[in-house]
């Protein structure tokens, strides 16, 4: 059997980073596997005319390396789309050109590294074999005569399988006449969602509200098949407010590796305060598509078009049911809201609810054959180490999901490339890939003296990073006008 240097599991667009920078290094053997048939970021939410959050240097592999042949612009160039973008003058690619980009990327990865990428295998186990101190992954692969099983040995493994979505217990086994979806299979079910007649978004944050202002236009149209006539959407977030992600400077060098030195850094329950406090930095709605919402609602209202649409905050959906004999006998979800802010509760009547309520992390089932080698926080989760290690040989690493020990930094697409920098420079005991060790011009922490260290774009420190536990405080970079 033979044994790769670098094993991932899922090929997500942390992974798939990871596997675009790995190609070119010839001291590196690797492969990857998924359970697809092929790459799809989020295709229930790829709505017309969304976009990213993040700038298309944000790709698989520039910020690691601006030269990859799978690199955004590369892709652009190839599909003759490079001048239509740089005339459109956005730095934000559309969230359906970043899944073309991806898949692309992946198709390329195939042809110049066959069997690199390996679709449809389901890995069910992850097993350390101590006489050759090698990890074992078993694959299941489905085909017409049924199930046969892989085998794949490693020095080391990547997880990067992802997030599911989470439904809260109180709308999880809600069922009745109308859909209750998920954000994630937000396009599949969205004419069943219109159909109903009465839609009620739950949550907040960029996926809800990319789905109230795609259904906003429906709003107040006469559908003769919808009971009630018109159609009605509401909005309903326990947030105080729709609040948007803060884009200010000095407050994105936050998703550098001096502050997530020193988020590592800190107690856990102090990071898990953090990370309730830090939710605007990431997972707010974009400026623009706030100031959308508000500007199409007044543009409504301003010629005298229906607008049976509410939007409500700091309201928590504390209980639901199903109402078969509700409005023209069609049947509803009734929710009861508590408001935070009054202690008043009500109840709400919806014939559809779209839960925008985020997805989680969790430790997969089939690390647990290695459980005994992994360790684990007082609640239950990955304790990942600043080179992203999870496990006491620190061979095992984690691409994603690990924000809770590292921040704001963790689900950061553009900060992915930098991780795959880190996790291949452990593989090789070599730096690959430049890696940054400064990038902020503010310090976190207060500096461990008073000497100045060079600013930012200053020469990297030489050899391969090492882990932090924790990092030294950085110092104080002087900023020259």
């Amino acid at each position: 059997m033979r044994t790769y240097d670098l094993a991932g599991v899922g090929i997500g667009p942390m992974n798939l980073s990871l596997a675009a920078l790995a190609a070119p290094l010839e001291d590196v053997t690797s492969v990857f596997l998924d359970q697809r048939d092929g790459f799809s970021w989020h295709p229930g939410m790829l709505v017309e005319g969304t976009t990213l959050q993040v700038p298309f240097l944000a790709d698989l592999v520039t910020m690691a390396d601006p030269t990859s042949p799978y690199s955004f612009l590369a892709w652009l160039k190839e599909t003759g789309r490079l001048y239509p973008f740089y005339i459109r003058e956005s730095f934000y690619p559309l969230r359906a050109e970043y899944d073309a980009y991806c898949r692309w990327a992946a198709a390329r990865l195939a042809a110049s590294a066959p069997g690199m990428l390996r679709w449809g295998r389901r890995v069910t186990a992850v097993e350390h074999d101590a006489a050759s101190d090698l990890f074992v992954l078993t694959a299941q692969v489905s085909g017409p005569d049924g199930t046969r099983e892989e085998k794949y040995c490693a020095k080391h493994v990547v997880l990067g399988t992802g997030t599911t979505p989470h439904v809260p217990a109180v709308l999880r086994d809600l069922s009745g006449a109308g859909p209750v979806v998920h954000t994630g299979s937000y396009l599949p079910g969205r004419q069943a969602l219109i159909d109903s007649g009465a839609v009620t978004v739950v949550g907040s944050g960029q996926s809800a509200g990319e789905v109230y202002r795609d259904l906003l236009d429906a709003v107040g149209v006469h559908d003769p098949s919808a009971a009630g006539g018109a159609f009605r959407l509401d909005w309903v977030t326990r947030s105080s407010r729709f609040f948007p992600m803060e884009y200010t400077k000095l407050t994105l060098e936050m998703t550098s590796p001096e502050y997530t030195d020193h988020y590592v850094s800190l107690p856990q329950d102090l990071r898990d305060r953090l990370g309730r406090e830090q939710r605007n930095l990431y997972k707010g709605m974009s400026g623009d598509l706030v100031d959308d919402i508000y500007d199409t609602l007044y543009r409504r209202s301003a010629l005298g078009r229906p607008l049976p649409t509410t939007l409500l905050t700091d309201c928590e959906v504390t209980a639901a049911r199903f109402d078969p004999h509700g409005a023209g006998g069609t049947g509803e979800y009734v929710l009861t809201l508590h408001h935070a802010q009054t202690g008043q509760d009500a109840e709400h009547r919806t014939r559809a609810v779209v839960a925008a309520t985020g997805y989680r992390h969790t430790v997969p089932d089939l690390l647990a054959p290695v459980r005994d080698r992994i360790d684990l926080d007082d609640a239950g989760r990955l304790a990942v180490r600043r080179d992203y290690t999870v496990d006491t040989g620190r061979r095992l690493f984690v691409a994603g999901g690990e924000e809770h020990t590292h921040g704001v930094t963790a689900p950061d697409l553009g900060f992915a490339p930098w991780r795959a920098s880190v996790i291949l420079a452990r593989v090789t005991g070599r730096e690959p890939y430049p890696i940054e060790r400064r990038t902020a011009f503010q310090t976190f922490g207060l500096p461990a003296h008073p000497a100045p260290a060079d600013p930012p774009g200053g020469p990297a420190t030489p050899g391969t990073p090492q882990p932090t536990t924790p990092a030294p405080a950085p110092q104080t970079a002087e900023v020259t006008p």
